[in-house]
């Protein structure tokens, strides 16, 4: 694989710690969901990250196809126990869509899972679920 583009991450502390890009220009205090302190967490980051790189596929698989349309991506991501021991992610990506009829819109979305890095990092081991809404 060619590599086009990497970066690099620090944590320290986990959940309660802190993550910084290792460049400097990016970094957010940490904190667990439930408790009073003030920050994020890595589920967010997930979904900040997943949700530009699905918009920015789907504008290039739209342009593949010959789509006239605009979108809005939102994707949610939750963490919880896996039956068999670990924890494990699950994923709801939510795409309006408008200029487009409902079933192009459908297509669309469809073929950006199968482009979209994330979507291709995250195939066979995270339950991801596609929601459409055409305007």
């Amino acid at each position: 694989m060619k590599i086009f583009y990497k970066t690099r991450a620090t944590a320290t502390g986990g959940r309660s710690g802190r993550t910084e890009l290792d460049d400097g220009s990016l970094g957010f205090d940490l904190a667990q969901p439930g408790t009073d302190k003030s920050g994020t967490n890595p589920e967010q980051l997930f979904a900040l990250g997943y949700a530009a790189c699905f918009d920015s596929a789907l504008s290039l698989v739209a342009q593949q196809m010959k789509l006239d349309t605009t979108s809005k991506t939102s994707v949610e991501v939750g963490i919880g126990q896996r039956a068999e021991g670990g924890y494990a992610l699950d994923i709801d990506i939510h795409v309006e869509t408008s200029g487009i009829s409902r079933d192009e819109a459908q297509k669309l979305i469809e073929a950006t899972h199968q482009v979209c890095p994330y979507s291709n990092a995250t195939r066979g081991n995270v339950d991801v679920r596609l929601h459409v809404t055409a305007a």
